[in-house]
Formats: structure tokens, C-alpha cells, sequence
């Protein structure tokens, strides 16, 4: 395959309005609307509605609960499709056919069959021809079911063209307050903008307003609503850097539940107990979250059993989400970039890492809530590098050192991302943490960086051995 044909490929796509790199834009009907990609799948086909799909959308742990319940899927024999944005390290992620992504001369193939088509549906945006992509691929791939993440709110999101069988909310908190508004419910009420008429709704526990809010819309699309937290309860039961497991159980089962802590564990009814090797607690409610998505999926007509879910959460791998990339020394990534989910990085850090120093990489888009992100993460930071990731958002870190300075912490300002990790690399203590975070830009600039790092060592080893 040739990689220019390739790159070409992405040119196209990316010669398009892309609101991912714009700094200041409104979400709104005026430049989010769904004609433009109901158009377009309608010239193609209507590829989006030759197969069943979940839809996910939410602030926070969309991605996960999505790999937790495509691995599943794809576990109890079913032919899966996976549509994530952005993407860590390779366009590629972003599309999926059972696990794999779609090869590059596939991609090609793709933008080669809309390209003829796309001029007859004006104003189309990069994310908007990336979605149908997804969508046509699907088709053609024949699919037996599809899972798809929204890339940005829900209500006017492209992917919002579906009827899926089950819509699937994961947890809500401030995030792009200057496009979806600045009160929790504004934003909720977005997300909630892919609840169905009559289709089952599933959500991770929320803040109270979050909950009361969807309820309500639930109940005025007379969809069934299935909250986690209330109707599917869940707690961690063992967990070290390998993996954690975890009990699930239905509020109807609580009163064996509560015989068998009673019983010390030694009844005859017991909660059904999963493991995965994605770390923190919060894994465990998207765990949870995407266990009662795959409860409403089976209602639709589809077997799968326990034994299925229990190798398809084993098996779940979610790159960049609390990520222990090495033990000696520790090195962490975690795509963080929101208050609500430094706090859940934070907690993690303290459970698997109490006490230990901790050098923070840090990097962070302009648009975002960089002072809640440090206002979690600072404190617990020893020693303090800021870094600017390659991407039009990202802000330098000269601006970032402005958050800084109430922490009494010394900063120091390294760019590129790997230049940043480089430099800490060469003087970090056998007992110390690295912590790269702040954006899912540095983590994968990281990724990429650690990549080849190893390859370099392969390359060296291999050379010596012969």
C-alpha cells in the first residue's frame, strides 16, 4: 500500500471544516445539524440501518464502556463494529471491525467511493464524512451489530442519525462548557439528545441533576430507563496493577445480596463476580454500565451469556486510561482533561501508588478546565513538567505555568511531549511515579514516543545477539 495514497487519504478528509481544531466555535443547529449527514448516508445507501447499533454518549467514560461491551460482543461470536474519535496514536482506531482496525488501503478505498458523491451534499465537515465512513464500512464489513461513541454532545452529533437498540449515557461532568453550556443540566440535556422514543436508555450513576434530568427525558420519550447505581448495583472486590475484580447484582437480588455479606461470604446464592485489567474504580461502574447496556441488547434478540461477558471485560483493553506503561520505573498515562476525571486519576494514584513522589507531565488543551484539572492534580505532584503537545488546541506552556503558581511548586517548561518525557526519564528515582496527563494529545505523542523507544531497544538487543 502506498503510504502517499494514504496520506492523501487523510488530506482530503481533514480539507474539510474541522471544528476538532477550531479554538472558539458555537455548538449549535447553525453548524451541527443532521440533514447534511442524513443526506449523505441517503446518497450511500443508508448504510447506518443495515445492522443494529448501541450509542453512547457522556463526558466521560464513553470510550470504555464501548470497548466493554464491543469485547463482549465480540466474545459471545457476534461480528462487531466499533466507532470511537478521536484517536490516541492512528486514524485507524477510530474504526474497527471485530477489534481490528480498518486497514489503511480500506480507508483509501472508503474516501475513493464517497468522493463523487460528497460534492453533492454541501458544507459537510471531516467528522461528519469520517461517521458515514464508519458507517459504509460497516455495511460492507456485514456487521452483525455496531457500537458508536459520540464524538461531541449528542443531540447534533452525526452519529445521532441511528435508531440503536439501546442508548447508553455514561458519566456527565463539566467539559466543553463554552460549547454545551455552563450549568450541568445544559450539558445534560445534550447527551441526553440521543434518547429514543420507546428505545431503553442506560446510565452510569450521575449527580443528582444529571439523574433528575434524565429521567425526565425518559420519561417524555416513554423510554425505558435503566440507572446503574439504582437498578444495577456494583463493588470492587480485589485489585492490584494487574487487573481488578468486582461484584455485580441487580437491585431485585439485594436481599441475598445483603445474606450473603451476612453469611460471611459463605452462602449458597452469590453475586456474579467479573474481572478486568483496566484499572480504578471508575472502571468498574463503566464495567457496570456497559453490563446493563448488554442486558437491554440481549432483550432485543440476542444470546449472550455470562460466560461471554466475563471473558469479553477480561479481555477489554482501553489504551491511556490509567495505563501503567512500565513498573521500574512507574510510568502512568491517563487522557484526563476535565476536573471530574483528574479527581478519579487523582484517586487512583492514592490506591495504587500511596505515598510515592509523583513527577507530572502535563499538557492541556486552551479550551479546557485547566485550573480544576490542577486544582486536583497539583497537590499531589512533587515535581512538575509542562509540555505542549502538536495540535492547534493545545496550549503552550508558558500559558499553563499561569495555573501554577499558587501550588508553590517549581515548574519546569519542556517541548516537545517527548522531549518532556525524555528529560524526566533521565533522573527519575526507582520509588517515583510518572504522571503524563492533561490531554489525550500528550498521551498519545507519549504513546507514540514509548513505541519507539522499545523498538530502538529491540533494535539494539537484536543487533548485539547477532
Amino acid at each position: 500500500m502506498d503510504s502517499v495514497r494514504y496520506q492523501e487519504a487523510l488530506d482530503y478528509l481533514y480539507s474539510f471544516i474541522d471544528y476538532s481544531i477550531e479554538r472558539s466555535f458555537r455548538y449549535s443547529p447553525e453548524l451541527f445539524e443532521l440533514s447534511r449527514v442524513s443526506d449523505l448516508l441517503s446518497r450511500l445507501g443508508n448504510p447506518h440501518t443495515q445492522y443494529p447499533s448501541v450509542h453512547i454518549a457522556g463526558t466521560k467514560g464513553k470510550g470504555s464502556v464501548g470497548a466493554f461491551i464491543e469485547s463482549c460482543l465480540r466474545s459471545a461470536g457476534l461480528r462487531t463494529g466499533l466507532y470511537t474519535s478521536p484517536h490516541l496514536q492512528h486514524f485507524t482506531e477510530r474504526i474497527r471491525v471485530n477489534g481490528s482496525e480498518i486497514e489503511k488501503p480500506e480507508l483509501v478505498e472508503l474516501v475513493d467511493e464517497i468522493k463523487d458523491i460528497v460534492p453533492q451534499v454541501p458544507d459537510l465537515t471531516t467528522y461528519e464524512l469520517i461517521t458515514a465512513m464508519g458507517f459504509l464500512y460497516f455495511a460492507h464489513q456485514e456487521i452483525d451489530i455496531a457500537v458508536l461513541e459520540v464524538g461531541l454532545g449528542g443531540r447534533l452529533d452525526g452519529t445521532n442519525v441511528i435508531t440503536p437498540l439501546t442508548s447508553v449515557i455514561t458519566s456527565i461532568s463539566y467539559d466543553h462548557m463554552h460549547l454545551l453550556g455552563n450549568r450541568l443540566s445544559d450539558i445534560a440535556s445534550e447527551k441526553a439528545g440521543i434518547i429514543k422514543e420507546g428505545i431503553p436508555v442506560v446510565s452510569s450513576p450521575q449527580q443528582y441533576e444529571v439523574e433528575v434530568l434524565l429521567k425526565e427525558q425518559a420519561r417524555q420519550k416513554s423510554a425505558p430507563l435503566v440507572l446503574v447505581g439504582r437498578d444495577l448495583l456494583f463493588a470492587s472486590l480485589e485489585h492490584s496493577l494487574a487487573g481488578q475484580s468486582f461484584y455485580l447484582w441487580s437491585a431485585e437480588e439485594q436481599a441475598s445480596m445483603n445474606a450473603y455479606i451476612e453469611s460471611g461470604n459463605t452462602g449458597g446464592w452469590s453475586p456474579a463476580r467479573f474481572e478486568t485489567s483496566l484499572l480504578g474504580y471508575h472502571q468498574i461502574s463503566n464495567a457496570a454500565t456497559a453490563y446493563a447496556a448488554i442486558k437491554e441488547i440481549e432483550k432485543a434478540g440476542f444470546e449472550i451469556d455470562e460466560r461471554a461477558i466475563r471473558e469479553g471485560f477480561r479481555n477489554t483493553t482501553w489504551p491511556g486510561r490509567f495505563q501503567v506503561l512500565s513498573r521500574t520505573p512507574t510510568v502512568v498515562v491517563d487522557c484526563a482533561h476535565n476536573r471530574d476525571s483528574a479527581l478519579k486519576l487523582r484517586i487512583a494514584l492514592d490506591d495504587y501508588f500511596p505515598g510515592q513522589n509523583v513527577t507530572l507531565i502535563f499538557g492541556a488543551s486552551e479550551d479546557k478546565d485547566i485550573a480544576g484539572i490542577l486544582t486536583e492534580l497539583m497537590p499531589r505532584a512533587s515535581r512538575v513538567v509542562l509540555t505542549q503537545a502538536v495540535h492547534p488546541r493545545a496550549a503552550s506552556p508558558e500559558f499553563l505555568k499561569e495555573f501554577t503558581r499558587t501550588y508553590g511548586r517549581a515548574v519546569e517548561l519542556i517541548s516537545p511531549v517527548s522531549a518532556a518525557f525524555d528529560a524526566v526519564m533521565k533522573s527519575v528515582a526507582e520509588d517515583e511515579v510518572v504522571l503524563a496527563t492533561g490531554s489525550l494529545f500528550v498521551v498519545g505523542e507519549i504513546l507514540e514516543h514509548w513505541d519507539e523507544l522499545k523498538q530502538s531497544k529491540d533494535s539494539i538487543l537484536s543487533s548485539e545477539e547477532s
